[in-house]
């Protein structure tokens, strides 16, 4: 198949772009520094790739590793929605629409929840949450329009799925399993503020074979692409420091916490928002999770580091 991958030159593009060459498929990648360039809010010359694609997968967006300031959000708001709707516009225009769109959410879109998980039927969608930051509800607000534009997109001949993303674990340098094991190493991954908060994980292989799926399979609508077995953030480090031989990581106070991810240009909702997301859809549909298990998926991480 021919898959055009806009906003592919990051972590997730990079983890996607290998698995599917290697298994035979043609990949272009559409960005701002890629051999396919596009400024992600107008049509263009990069158009002319989507004309005849079989697949499209747009993960373009400003990365969430960044200082939640107003203008950053605004930001994150206008590059997720703005590149939405750009796709729709090229797949509408195309005389050889893709079959397929796979259009890059969020599983921040639920709520912060302790009390049960959140599948795509009966979870809660957050954004009116008591005793949380208000912004974190402009972070669902981005994940509303992002997928709103998905939806409102017209384009009859193209499936269209809304992937609800956890965190996609790979040893890549740079992600997020990067970033959680340098802490680890160093002794600094232990609970924050008590780390009652779940996390939401994919292994990379799993997340690849479930967009296979999804491919494959006459799926629409939103899905889940998280492990079946999120965990608290207490057991979820002491499961990374154990594949990474580290006996104890100190633990942080919430203000720890802010003062850590100010230091890091980083923002604390992606600590100590609780996610717990499990994956419906991908269940019903006969999806085997090579790893359930976070601790079995962090040695396998760490094995492949190394």
């Amino acid at each position: 198949m021919k898959i055009v991958i806009p906003g592919g030159t990051g972590q997730v593009g990079g983890v996607l772009q290998r698995a599917l060459v290697q298994a035979g498929h043609e990949v272009v990648i559409i960005g701002r520094s890629s051999e396919v360039r596009w400024d992600g809010r107008t049509l263009g010359d990069w158009a002319k790739a989507v004309d005849g694609a079989d697949v499209v997968i747009n993960l373009a967006g400003r990365s969430v590793s960044c200082r939640y300031t107003p203008e950053n959000l605004k930001e994150m708001m206008r590059s997720r929605v703005e590149s939405a709707r750009v796709v729709g516009e090229a797949i509408q225009k195309a005389a050889r629409p893709p079959k397929v769109w796979l259009q890059m959410s969020t599983a921040t879109i639920y709520a912060h929840r302790f009390d049960g998980p959140n599948d795509e039927a009966t979870g809660i969608i957050g954004g009116e949450e008591k005793d949380v930051p208000e912004y974190w509800a402009y972070s669902v607000d981005i994940a509303k329009n992002w997928e709103a534009e998905l939806n409102q997109a017209d384009t009859p001949h193209t499936r269209k799925v809304a992937l609800r993303a956890a965190m996609v674990m790979s040893p890549d340098r740079g992600g997020v399993f990067d970033y959680l094991s340098w802490l680890a190493r160093l002794g600094l991954g232990g609970a924050v503020d008590g780390g009652r908060q779940y996390v939401s994980w994919i292994h990379d292989e799993d997340f690849v074979r479930a967009i296979a799926l999804l491919i494959r399979e006459p799926i629409e609508g939103a899905v889940n692409l998280a492990a079946p077995g999120p965990l608290p953030q207490k057991d979820f480090m002491r499961e990374l420091r154990k594949a990474w031989r580290v006996p104890v990581g100190l633990p942080a106070t919430r203000w720890m916490a802010e003062i850590g991810a100010f230091a890091i240009r980083s923002d604390t909702e992606l600590l100590l928002k609780s996610r717990r997301v499990v994956p419906g859809r991908l269940t019903e549909a006969g999806f085997e999770f090579r790893y359930r298990d976070w601790g079995e998926a962090a040695q396998n991480l760490a094995e492949r580091r190394r």
